[in-house]
């Protein structure tokens, strides 16, 4: 198989394991843990196998110390905000509402640049952003009829979406000057000790000896599949891809949040979620058109 074929099942498998990630949060938090107390256990054992490759390489962990504060600005936004406001917002609302706002990163992503690297402005893009907020405002003003999502949960996903997105333009020279591998270790390193003061009250709290044996193991395939997996295959995808091919296949990740989230939930779409989809996802493509 050749290495471009295994890197599109490695990207479409991230973003599998990235849906599936909104089911096993709800399935472990709050009833087994809290949802700063999640982050803990995704980021930490993560940190840690991380570190483990590392031993096995013969590459140099060292970081030039002028990049130390952008790396703890990415620490920042990319994971004690981005983490901790994703799970704690999940908990809140529903998980189609989640996976759906969260497609308003690239969209995000693409205010951010015109704003801070002065790209370009075009009427595409004005078009797309336009299209994009919209369809986000519908889906938190929308009422869910199955009474799961909330406007509080999802106000912090779409913070959270923002904090990556900032993150995104942070850590985009840094992946000029280093692996992205690298640079995710590191983050995951500086993200762990920020998350720490806030996350470790929930995990004192856990009583292991209630826990059911589906929660463990949905704890375990959270870390693991959907923490480690997820950024290590993406990582691999941006290497034989690139980021413009790669970032394409979030489109998926909704689809994949809803058939597991009717399958497991028995969450349910209605009119205002295809309507705000719709808007979303046009609003995604527009910002993300090429000449």
């Amino acid at each position: 198989m050749s290495e471009i074929r295994k890197a599109h099942i490695a990207v479409l498998l991230t973003n599998f394991f990235f849906a599936a990630n909104l089911s096993l949060v709800k399935h472990i938090s709050p009833s087994l843990v809290g949802a700063f107390g999640v982050n803990f256990f995704r980021v930490g054992i993560t940190l840690l196998l991380f570190w483990i490759l590392w031993a096995f390489s013969d590459k140099s962990a060292r970081i030039d110390k002028k990049d130390i504060p952008r790396f703890v600005g990415c620490a920042l936004t990319g994971v004690a905000i981005n983490q901790m406001l994703f799970i704690k917002g999940l908990t809140l609302t529903s998980t189609i509402h989640a996976a759906l706002l969260m497609l308003s990163t690239p969209i995000l992503i693409t205010l951010f640049a015109l704003l801070w690297l002065r790209e370009s402005f075009t009427l595409f893009k004005g078009i797309g952003l336009a299209l994009g907020i919209g369809g986000a405002l519908l889906l938190i003003l929308s009422k869910d009829a199955s009474g799961i999502s909330s406007v509080s949960g999802d106000v912090l996903i779409l913070i959270n979406a923002i904090s990556y997105a900032i993150y995104f333009i942070l850590a985009k020279p840094l992946m000029t000057r280093y692996q992205p591998l690298h640079v995710i270790r590191w983050v995951f390193t500086f993200g762990f000790l920020l998350i720490l003061p806030f996350s470790w009250s929930d995990v004192v709290r856990i009583n292991w000896e209630q826990a059911l044996f589906s929660q463990v193991l949905s704890l375990g395939a959270l870390v693991f599949f959907g923490t480690f997996l997820t950024y290590s295959f993406n990582t691999y995808g941006l290497k034989h891809l690139g980021a413009g091919i790669t970032g394409s296949y979030i489109y998926t990740q909704p689809v994949f949040a809803a058939i597991i989230a009717a399958l497991f939930l028995q969450e349910q779409f209605s009119l205002e979620k295809v309507v705000a989809a719709s808007l979303i996802f046009s609003g995604v493509y527009l910002v993300s058109r090429k000449k």
